[in-house]
């Protein structure tokens, strides 16, 4: 006997419903990671589109009218003391030694804001016509930037730009990395690492950072849109100045609180390295660590099988590069791009030689050569 099932008006819309909705799946981490790098995701400290740097450009006859201006630069960090850092320093100083340019001041603020205050301070006496920057805190360095842009000086931003600031008046440009790609990249990597399933942990900068927050917005809206069996059941802010230090407590808190944490993200490579601590300390062998930034550290774990299977990197070296030429737009009062983005770089050990020649425009340092080997 054939029994036929009638649904009235109201069911027989939900059933539709029901069977058109398409399920949640996970997304495919290893193709997901093939398409970052083709776009830039992120917008501007202002909502920007970004520019790509091969935009950014000066003529012969440019660089000679600079070179003839016999222009002094000053570069105002708001912390020096990672790979990234220096390699922003070199690719700047290389830039401005073929425009003529003479960097006359290159600070370290250490991440306080008052110290950054004090640079720009001490800066503006040896009368730089440029001065390219990044500020520890958008706020409270803001009248020392207003002060410097109202003396003349022409600001270039890496990443950070003080607050009430607008490009083309205030400063002439911004230009950072593909920091939300950054933290999409390391939520496939981590997906990609964990088979698509397990608990995992968040260490994110606690400060009003244009970048870093970025990087945390994408890392959690992939995972949650991505890969349902990924959970996040631990997030935990660091302040620094000691961001390694902070991030070992951080980590060890979660791995104690929340033992079925099969892997943890870190905002950057110094948060990850105390990661890594925390995980030995813990005696987690299996823990999975991704972090966004290539540092020689990081990598060298990554490189000798250690904790961290991934990374997304920045490219440093060809942004302070760009910066510079930004600079000279300054110069010159040539209209410049409002924002401009360089690609994230996924790495793994697998292409970890070449990202970090693509990164740092030089070979991969002696110590993870021999962790290669």
């Amino acid at each position: 006997m054939r029994i036929t099932t009638v649904l009235r008006p109201a069911a027989l819309a939900a059933a539709l419903l029901l069977s058109a909705a398409p399920a949640v799946l996970a997304a495919d981490p290893a193709q997901a990671l093939a398409e970052i790098g083709r776009s830039v995701m992120s917008l501007g400290p202002n909502g920007e589109k970004p520019e790509p740097a091969s935009a950014v450009s000066l003529s012969e006859e440019e660089l000679t009218r600079i070179k003839a201006m016999n222009a002094k630069a000053a570069i105002v960090m708001h912390y020096a003391g990672n790979d990234w850092s220096q390699a922003q320093i070199e690719g700047l100083k290389a830039q401005f030694d073929k425009m003529g340019i003479a960097v006359v001041a290159t600070t370290d603020a250490g991440f306080k804001p008052d110290k950054q205050v004090a640079d720009l301070e001490t800066v503006m006496a040896q009368k730089p016509n440029v001065i390219v920057s990044i500020p520890t805190d958008p706020t409270a360095t803001a009248a020392a930037y207003k002060a410097a842009a109202d003396a003349g000086v022409k600001l270039v931003f890496m990443d950070n730009v003080p607050a009430g600031f607008k490009a083309g008046s205030d400063y002439i440009a911004s230009v950072s990395a593909d920091n939300y790609g950054n933290g999409v990249a390391t939520a496939h990597l981590l997906a990609q690492a964990l088979g698509g399933k397990g608990d995992v942990g968040l260490v994110f900068h606690a400060a009003d950072f244009f970048v870093t927050k970025q990087r945390y917005d994408a890392v959690k809206k992939t995972l949650a849109e991505n890969y349902p069996d990924i959970k996040v059941v631990a997030e935990q802010g660091i302040g620094g100045p000691d961001f390694a230090g902070d991030a070992e407590k951080a980590a060890g808190a979660m791995l104690v609180s929340n033992p079925t944490i099969k892997g943890i993200w870190a905002v950057w490579d110094v948060p990850a390295e105390g990661v890594v601590n925390a995980a030995l300390n813990n005696g987690r062998d299996d823990l999975v660590i991704v972090n966004c930034d290539l540092g020689e550290n990081v990598a060298i774990n990554m490189a000798s099988e250690g904790n961290i299977k991934g990374l997304s990197a920045q490219r440093p070296y060809d942004q302070g590069v760009t910066e510079a030429m930004l600079a000279g737009y300054g110069l010159l009062n040539k209209p410049a791009p409002a924002y401009v983005a360089l690609p994230a770089l996924p790495v793994t050990k697998a292409n970890l030689a070449e990202a970090w020649d693509q990164v740092y425009h030089k070979p991969v340092t002696d110590k993870i050569k021999q962790s290669m080997e």
